[in-house]
């Protein structure tokens, strides 16, 4: 979810929705009402019907979809009935929905999200539909589609990366140079301070953005490998690694933004915007404040620096949506015939005819009519050895906004007291995790 863009929701909102969507067991069947107009539809015992639990219900997704299923359709002569429901009702009440009666597929989101109702038997692997579409992804997906069992359960549709934001101007204006190493990007800050622009421009007024933050420096700093445990409750956040993390982070504060928990993320970008700011580390939906087709023409980015050579870049934040196969399809063959097509380039490069603010899933979906941003962004996504979701997709929405929100926040404002922070994140993990 964590790239939004015209005609999407906003990630503010949803992220003080998503608790609701995903809290776990103390959450899982406790009587919210079902989506009624996502329920199964009858017609799916057809076999020339499947039915499609959908959170596109915003102009341009819903639009993009809607174009996508009328190509199966026309392929196949399978019928798709198109359950759409409001973004944010259906991720508050998707636990109901899936112990009901969902539709034969719905639409969601890979990583944690996606392996939580794979491991509540609420979803159906699809390592039979994978055995045809395999060949038109790249490893990192893969992975990504995949439950704790190994098995399949997503088929990825749409993407996009995190990195680092900068006008091209700016930095011909100034002559800097993009910077690789974290030294690099410390020295550049000093400079653009120096120089009288904001270095690194921050809004954090909806508690999320600062968990990318986070992410980029632990998987930077310390591997893609002990990022998964962290977020898995795994590791422990009193780690000397997780300690690290936050003293390198203090590093570039005083570069940042003031008053960043007072502002929101478009506030921030329109610095950007104006040239008033040098860098922004955000989602590829920064590119939504860029009104002026001159001044989207001058936005690029970079990847965000490597810290220690032993992992060097090789992570890329790139929250990834797809299709699942709910726990009883009743047109299951008309289901597996659908997420075959999904799997294809096709049905990508129909899905960004209408909604182009995305990137394909697939390595073999045709570019030629990307923007150099999005060429610039599949190349990355497609060049990485592993793909993160963002910390709220990939670990427990429930320890994300009620604990790691208001913890990163008041490290934002004041980073002082990090040991006291870290234990009191660790206890709150512990009952968390432990509640199932």
């Amino acid at each position: 979810m964590h790239r939004f863009f015209p005609g999407q929701s906003m990630p503010g909102t949803t992220r003080r929705t998503v608790l609701r969507g995903l809290g776990g067991a103390a959450v899982l069947g406790a009587g919210i009402p079902l989506l009624s107009a996502c329920a199964g539809n009858s017609a799916s015992s057809d076999t020339k019907t499947v039915t499609v639990g959908s959170n596109a219900s915003d102009a341009v997704p819903k639009k993009a979809y809607g174009d996508v299923y009328a190509a199966f359709t026309k392929q196949s002569g399978i019928e798709v009935t198109l359950n759409t429901k409001d973004h944010n009702t259906f991720q508050e009440q998707i636990n109901s929905y899936l112990q009901g009666t969902p539709d034969d597929v719905f639409q969601w989101f890979a990583g944690y999200r996606m392996q939580f109702f794979a491991e509540k038997g609420l979803a159906t692997p699809i390592d039979d539909v994978w055995k045809t579409i395999g060949g038109n992804f790249p490893p990192a997906m893969h992975d990504l589609s995949k439950g704790q069992d190994g098995k399949y359960y997503l088929v990825p549709l749409t993407t996009s990366p995190w990195a680092v934001f900068y006008r091209k101007s700016v930095f011909e204006k100034h002559g800097y140079e993009v910077p690789t190493t974290w030294d690099a990007y410390v020295a550049l800050c000093r400079r653009m301070k120096k120089d009288g622009l904001v270095p690194i421009a921050y809004g954090d007024k909806d508690a999320w953005p600062a968990m990318g933050s986070f992410d980029q420096i632990n998987f930077r700093l310390n591997g893609y490998d002990f990022h998964v445990e962290l977020m898995a409750g795994k590791a422990s956040w009193t780690d000397a690694k997780v300690r690290k993390v936050f003293d390198t982070w203090a590093e570039t504060l005083p570069y940042h933004q003031e008053g960043a928990v007072g502002r929101t993320w478009q506030d921030a970008a329109q610095t950007l915007v104006a040239k008033k700011a040098g860098m922004y580390m955000l989602g590829m939906f920064v590119a939504q404040q860029f009104t002026d087709k001159a001044d989207l023409d001058d936005l690029d980015f970079f990847a965000f620096p490597e810290i220690d050579p032993a992992y060097g870049q090789d992570t890329v934040e790139a929250p990834t949506d797809g299709i699942m196969l709910s726990k009883k399809p009743r047109n299951h063959a008309g289901s597996v015939k659908l997420l075959e097509f999904l799997g294809t380039p096709q049905a990508e490069e129909t899905y960004l005819k209408a909604d182009p603010s995305l990137i394909a899933a697939s390595s073999k979906a045709d570019t030629s009519a990307y923007s150099a941003l999005q060429k610039k962004a599949y190349a990355m996504i497609s060049g990485a050895k592993h793909l993160t979701q963002f910390m709220d997709r990939d670990s427990r929405p429930d320890f994300t906004s009620t604990v790691m929100q208001p913890a990163l926040q008041k490290f934002v404002r004041d980073p002082k007291g990090i040991d006291g922070l870290l234990s009191s994140i660790e206890r709150q993990k512990k009952t968390i995790f432990a509640s199932g």
